[in-house]
C-alpha cells in the first residue's frame, strides 16, 4: 500500500486541480513513499489553464509532516515520475509508442466547484464549458473512499499538441479538502486504461492517524499580493492545542463535530428533516492574509463575485471581546450539492491573531442560527484575555 504525506495549502494561489475496476489484482504492486509537495488553489475556472509545477515565488513549504497520508494500490505497468509542487502522486502509463500522464492533487476547501473543474478540463482539450445540467447527464459515479465520487470522461484535441486527447477526472470531496484525480493522454491508450484507472480509485484510502500539523499565512512574503480562491480554512495554531483554544457558550443544539486539518473548534447544527449547518472556528496569526481576501474565499465557496476594496465599507460589524468584528452575510448556492446555501462569517482581530467564524449550510438553518453565532462569538473567553 503506497503511502504519501499530502499537503493542502496554506493560503492562496493561482490555479485549480488536475486530474480503473481492476483487473488483475495478484499484479498490482505495492508501495510505500513519502512526498514533499504542496498545492496551490485555483484561479477562475473560465481560464482552462495547465497546471503549473511550482509554488508561487517566495511561498516557503509548510511543514505538514503531521497531515494524514495517501494510500492506494498502483496497477501494473503505471511508472512513477518526478513529483511537483502541486502533485502528490504522479505517474506515467505507456503502451503502443503512447503515452498517459496520471496526477493526484489535494486543494483545500472546494476549490471552485465541480462544474468549474470539469469545464477546465474541457478547455484544455479544446471543448466549450457545459452547465450544471449537462454535468449532471456526463457524470459517472465511482466510489473513492468509499464516498459516492464524479467521473467525467473527456475527449478533445489537446490545445498544446493539436492532437487527439482525451481525460479521465475523478473528484473526491473529503472534509476541507477537495481531492483531483487525472488521467490524460492518448484516447485509445486512455480507454484500454480506464479500467485500471478505476481500480486505482477504488484503492484509495487515508491513513488519519497523525495529528494536525501547524501553518501560517505569515510564510508568504509581505509583498505577496492577494490572491483570489484561498477556500481553505487555515488557522496559525494546532487544533487540539488546549493553550490556543477559547472557551465559550455552546448553544444547546450544537453538536460538537470532528476536528480535521486547520479548524479549532467544530459544531454541527441539524435542521428539519435532512437539513444541516455547521460553525468552523479558525484563526491565523497576524490579520490573516487580510478582510478582503478572505470575505472574497467566502464568496467564493457559495458561488459569488469578488468584492471590490471599496465594498468592505459597507459590511456590519459585531462588538466581541472589545473589539469589532466584521460580519459577512452571504447567499448563494453550494458547489456540491447546487443546493441553495448561506454562509455568515465573523472576522475578528484579536491580540495579535484573527479569528474566523464561519457558519454554513441550508439557508433556512442559517437563518435561524444567526443571533445564536453572534453570541457565541461575543462569549468568547481567549487565553491571553483570561
Amino acid at each position: 500500500m503506497k503511502s504519501i504525506a499530502y499537503r493542502p495549502v496554506l493560503a492562496a494561489a493561482l490555479v485549480t486541480a488536475l486530474f480503473a475496476a481492476g483487473c488483475g489484482r495478484d499484479s498490482v504492486k505495492v508501495y510505500k513513499a513519502d512526498t514533499s509537495d504542496t498545492v496551490v488553489p485555483p484561479p477562475p475556472a473560465t481560464v482552462p489553464a495547465a497546471m503549473p509545477a511550482t509554488l508561487p515565488s517566495g511561498l516557503a513549504a509548510p511543514d505538514n509532516s503531521g497531515l494524514p497520508k495517501l494510500n492506494y494500490v498502483l496497477p501494473d505497468g503505471w511508472k512513477e515520475k518526478p513529483l511537483t509542487q502541486m502533485r502528490v502522486a504522479s505517474f506515467e502509463v505507456s503502451g503502443n509508442g503512447k503515452t498517459a500522464d496520471v496526477s493526484v492533487i489535494p486543494l483545500g476547501g472546494r476549490s471552485g466547484g465541480d462544474l468549474a473543474n470539469v469545464n477546465r478540463w474541457r478547455g484544455q482539450v479544446g471543448l466549450p464549458p457545459i452547465t450544471d445540467d449537462d454535468l449532471a447527464k456526463l457524470t459517472e459515479s465511482v466510489a473513492i473512499t468509499g464516498k459516492p465520487s464524479g467521473l467525467y470522461d473527456i475527449v478533445g484535441t489537446s490545445a498544446g499538441s493539436g492532437n487527439p486527447e482525451r481525460i479521465l477526472g475523478a473528484i473526491l470531496h473529503g472534509d476541507n479538502t477537495v481531492w483531483y484525480f487525472k488521467m490524460a493522454g492518448d484516447p485509445d491508450l486512455v480507454e484500454s486504461q480506464k479500467a485500471n484507472f478505476i481500480a486505482f480509485l477504488k484503492s484509495v484510502a487515508f491513513d488519519t492517524a497523525a495529528a494536525p500539523a501547524a501553518m501560517d499565512l505569515n510564510q508568504l512574503p509581505a509583498s505577496h499580493p492577494a490572491i483570489p480562491g484561498m477556500n481553505a480554512e487555515v488557522p496559525a495554531t494546532v487544533a487540539d492545542s488546549s493553550a490556543a483554544k477559547p472557551t465559550w457558550t455552546v448553544p444547546a443544539d450544537w453538536q460538537t463535530g470532528p476536528l480535521t486539518q486547520f479548524l479549532v473548534a467544530k459544531f454541527i447544527i441539524p435542521g428539519s428533516g435532512a437539513a444541516t449547518a455547521a460553525v468552523n472556528v479558525s484563526s491565523l496569526a497576524g490579520d490573516g492574509g487580510g478582510l478582503l481576501p478572505n470575505v472574497n474565499r467566502w464568496r467564493g465557496q457559495l458561488g459569488q463575485p469578488p468584492f471590490a476594496a471599496d465594498d468592505l465599507a459597507n459590511l456590519p460589524t459585531i462588538d466581541a471581546s472589545g473589539v469589532k468584528g466584521t460580519l459577512v452575510d452571504i447567499a448563494g448556492t453550494d458547489p456540491r450539492t447546487s443546493q441553495p446555501a448561506r454562509l455568515i462569517g465573523v472576522v475578528l482581530p484579536f491580540n495579535g491573531q484573527t479569528w474566523f467564524y464561519k457558519l454554513m449550510g441550508d439557508a433556512t438553518v442559517v437563518a435561524q442560527q444567526k443571533a445564536a453565532l453572534i453570541q457565541f462569538i461575543q462569549s468568547a473567553k481567549y487565553p491571553a484575555a483570561q
